[in-house]
């Protein structure tokens, strides 16, 4: 092109500029499919039209930058080019979303030279710092590692471009125009077989953004656990139990702790408090305190300002009987999980009953799951869960001997790797002789993790004195269960066979 005579300018794509879009990316694309089919530009244009950005050379389109807006919280974590475009090519803009995410760049080959990609960049930060969004995102293609697949790792590459020791016709570009390499993306675009596969997630932040998410608006990365490694001890009144659970409520809500996790049966001294016929009767005596409990530790949960985890209790429906754990919300609302398993002691001595539904929670602070005590050493259970957004499991338990424990500390470990999520367990110790089949304790109350680098050597993050009461306390960074599943060592979620097996839920 004559240099002379070119007459360049920006422009905001409209949907009669299709054919030069199309003739642009059929040229920058030929081993990638090309041009996107005309209802996903039309889409961009209508959902976002300031983010499609065009530059012509007088009536000609000479270059183009496509973009959407995304939730920065979700795309500054891994993810892949599917999680952008579907399987209809379709593209999703989100006009309350928080930032900006670069789709194609692409100049045409007569205009190449002449900088005009640095001017559609700059046309970006400008609309990222116009809407006040937080940064600027962007997968990035390494096009060339492919001629160094044997001899470096992909982060060598990419450390060795930076270091301008290469150079990548894509990614020295973005570096030079001050983006930041978050992290390595894998099977980001499986197809692009000259990178392997691979891409960085690049960021530009805009250093004007204000916030305006408000506190209550904002949700929590990083969730303080307290977990009561309760001491059973003989009781001469309801009152006192509830002094002694207020007690450690308050202690951990002192620490600004979201949630407080207390045992399975955790109120067993009450029966100690009659006189009873067998082991029946004294713990359809103990399901009478249930709902006094449940509206008290609920009260506390409001008043502490903390999420509790009520151990269990037995609830009494008309004749049967149920194992329940109630998870009372600072908010007031109480939601409640039934014991699904039933120990053949729990069924002969108790005739304790099983619940049938298998739930998640909608915290402030993440999803929960409850599994109380035998209930864990079912995998199902938590398959079924972590298809549900599982982040943190709170599993109370009562065991006699340590044998007892350590099934259930072993399979709550398990549970933990094979779904990405945290597990935090909490037992009773001490000595209660006055309640048959209660007379003894054993627990070490801990807090579980996956089993990869960003996580403890032993997958354990936390773990108490065994025996002893006391309170353990932990905070769980939910962010590290996100890139876990996308980038983990091995991913344990992702890479089920479903074609081969399933788990599923029968609805009753």
């Amino acid at each position: 092109m004559s240099v002379e005579k070119a007459r360049i300018t920006l422009c905001n794509l409209e949907k009669s500029d299709y054919d030069q879009v199309k003739s642009l990316m059929d040229e920058a694309y030929p081993d990638l499919g090309g041009a996107w089919p005309s209802h996903t530009i039309f889409r961009l244009v209508d959902q976002f039209p300031e983010g499609q950005i065009g530059v012509k050379d007088g009536e000609r389109l000479v270059g183009i930058a496509l973009s959407v807006q995304v939730d920065y919280q979700t795309f500054s974590n891994p993810h892949t080019y599917e999680d952008i475009v579907d399987a209809h090519s379709r593209i999703f803009s989100d006009s309350n979303a928080d930032a900006l995410y670069g789709l194609d760049v692409v100049i045409a080959k007569s205009h190449r030279g002449l900088r005009l990609g640095r001017r559609l960049y700059d046309a970006r930060k400008e609309l990222c710092r116009q809407y006040n969004l937080r940064a600027i995102l962007a997968g990035g293609r390494i096009p060339l590692y492919k001629q160094f697949r044997g001899s470096m790792s992909p982060m060598e590459y990419i450390n060795k471009v930076d270091h301008k020791e290469l150079h990548d016709p894509i990614l020295s570009f973005q570096l030079a125009n001050d983006f930041q390499v978050k992290r390595l993306l894998k099977q980001y675009l499986p197809e692009d077989q000259d990178s392997e596969g691979y891409a960085t997630l690049l960021e530009w932040n805009n250093i004007l953004f204000e916030p305006t998410d408000t506190v209550i608006e904002s949700k929590k990365t990083i969730v303080r656990v307290g977990a009561v490694q309760w001491q059973m001890r003989r009781v001469e009144s309801v009152e006192e139990l509830m002094k002694q659970v207020e007690y450690f409520v308050d202690t951990v809500s002192d620490y600004q702790s979201d949630f407080i996790l207390f045992p399975e049966f955790f109120n067993a001294p009450l029966m100690g408090l009659g006189s009873y016929k067998n082991q029946t009767e004294a713990i359809r005596a103990l399901a009478t305190y249930t709902e006094q409990f449940r509206a008290a530790m609920s009260q506390m949960a409001i008043e502490y300002n903390a999420n509790i985890i009520t151990g269990s209790m037995p609830l009494l429906e008309g004749d049967k009987l149920y194992n329940v754990s109630y998870l009372c919300h600072r908010s007031g609302k109480v939601d409640e999980q039934r014991k699904i398993h039933i120990t053949p002691h729990e069924d002969y001595d108790w005739v304790i009953k099983g619940g049938d539904k298998i739930e998640v929670f909608d915290t402030d602070a993440g999803r929960v799951g409850i599994q109380v005590c035998y209930d864990v050493e079912f995998p199902e259970l938590s398959r079924i869960m972590a298809e549900k957004g599982l982040d943190i499991l709170f599993v109370p338990f009562w065991t006699d001997t340590k044998n007892s424990y350590l099934r259930v500390r072993h399979c709550a470990q398990a549970r933990a790797v094979e779904n990405e999520c945290y597990v935090v367990i909490a037992g009773s110790v001490g000595n209660l002789p006055q309640v048959e089949s209660l007379d003894v304790q054993y627990a070490q109350s801990a807090v579980l993790t996956p089993s990869d680098f960003a996580f403890p050597h032993d997958a354990a993050l936390n773990e108490a004195t065994p025996n002893t009461e006391m309170l353990l306390f932990s905070d769980l960074d939910l962010d590290k269960l996100k890139i876990l599943h996308s980038e983990g060592t091995v991913r344990n979620l992702r890479d089920r066979r479903k074609d081969l097996y399933s788990v599923e839920l029968k609805q009753k």
